[in-house]
């Protein structure tokens, strides 16, 4: 007998191929909230941008727009984006982008919660240990979020936001009940304007998702069920907007597969060493974390074989290749899509692999990789098979 919980996230609605702009009026009706507060980034941005067309469209709902989150959501652009929604008197965040902007949106929620204004008040509510850290579930929350994305990242279902300290250049986590959006809107229209290389590498990023989530060695039914299926769907839709880019019903496959594919770790068992070293190069080392995924989960797959073989032999399946390993198979899909899948691509060598375990060792993702990981030294293994 299995045995286990499934904890479903705090949002009210998941809207899917419907148009952003009318949904977000319905949901701001629903939430009595009159002053709609945009957060995006530049390229979305600018007078011309997607922000605009939804402010345009949402008429005198909107109240303003803050366009300047980077990459990696910097603790600095957080601040930025909480300063001007408090100005303008929000009370309803739209996040329009991909995983920064989302992660950046759930901070500054937090920001307009407990009144902060510096990146040094912001930092002590990171997750962890030690002496200056304070609980965020226990401020009161207040102003929340819906999320827009245009890319498959996932981050809108999740109560976990991903920072990066700009002075340490290390990524941190932060976390509150309530930091998952009170709904998501999912357009596929929208994503037309993602460039290719980014939607199709966050597409890896939630393959990713979906196999760490089947190979885990604990089992969850709810889990297991969404992360196949996720899967499934994300193989086939990547292919297919790969072909046809204008091909809306394979981009919507690809958002259900998404979503589907993050809901597993609603169980909160955890990801592998293919998420925690992603974590490490993105918050080290600049590389998006889509990207990271294309490199790092052929490699984690092939160290793991021999402790998830069955699990693998599913995943290939499910992936419409089952004659060849998993390994091949994640590979073989990152290549077909022209994306790059050694660290030696990012003119990241062997020199760097030490340093890349290390501050590996310190993710919690290691604790739930199938194939136990004992040393920085098992860390180097993995790197080595996508050097």
């Amino acid at each position: 007998m299995i045995t286990g919980a499934f904890r479903f996230p705090r949002q009210d609605t998941v809207i899917y191929g419907r148009p952003a702009h009318e949904a977000v009026a319905e949901l701001a009706m629903r939430y009595n909230a009159a002053r709609i507060f945009v957060v995006t980034t530049r390229s979305l941005g600018g007078p011309e941008g997607a922000a605009a067309r939804l402010c345009d469209a949402l008429g005198s709902l909107c109240a303003g727009t803050f366009d300047a989150i980077g990459s990696h959501s910097p603790r600095s652009d957080v601040i930025g984006g909480a300063i001007a929604a408090r100005e303008a008197g929000a009370d309803l965040l739209v996040a329009l982008g991909g995983g920064s902007v989302i992660d950046a949106t759930k901070l500054i929620q937090l920001c307009l919660w407990a009144g902060l204004a510096t990146t040094e008040q912001l930092a002590p509510y990171r997750m962890g240990r030690g002496e200056d850290r304070k609980d965020a579930s226990l401020i009161p929350s207040g102003v929340r979020m819906i999320a827009i994305p245009t890319t498959l990242s996932a981050a809108e279902f999740t109560p976990f936001a991903g920072v990066t300290d700009g002075d340490k250049q290390i990524k941190e986590s932060y976390t509150h009940p309530d930091f998952a959006p009170r709904a998501v809107i999912l357009d596929p229209a929208i994503t037309r304007e993602t460039p290719p290389r980014l939607w199709f590498s966050t597409g890896m990023k939630a393959i990713d998702h979906a196999v760490e989530q089947l190979c885990n060695l604990e089992r969850s039914p709810m889990g297991d069920a969404v992360a196949a299926e996720g899967l499934r769907l994300l193989a086939k839709g990547l292919r297919a907007t790969h072909d046809d880019p204008a091909d809306l019903d394979a981009r919507a496959a690809c958002q259900h597969g998404m979503w589907l594919a993050i809901s597993g770790a609603a169980t909160g068992r955890g990801m592998g060493a293919s998420h925690a070293i992603g974590h490490t190069l993105g918050g080290s080392y600049g590389v998006p974390h889509g990207i990271t995924s294309c490199i790092t989960l052929h490699a984690t797959l092939q160290w793991n074989r021999g402790y998830s073989v069955d699990r693998q032999t599913l995943v290939s399946r499910l992936m419409g290749k089952r004659a060849l390993p998993a390994a091949d198979v994640v590979r073989d899909l990152v290549k077909a899509l022209g994306l790059p899948w050694r660290l030696s691509e990012l003119l990241i060598g062997a020199s760097h692999f030490r340093a890349i375990a290390e501050h590996t060792m310190h993710d919690r993702a290691i604790r739930t990789n199938p194939r136990p990981i004992r040393s920085a030294d098992d860390i180097v293994e993995i790197l080595e098979l996508c050097a």
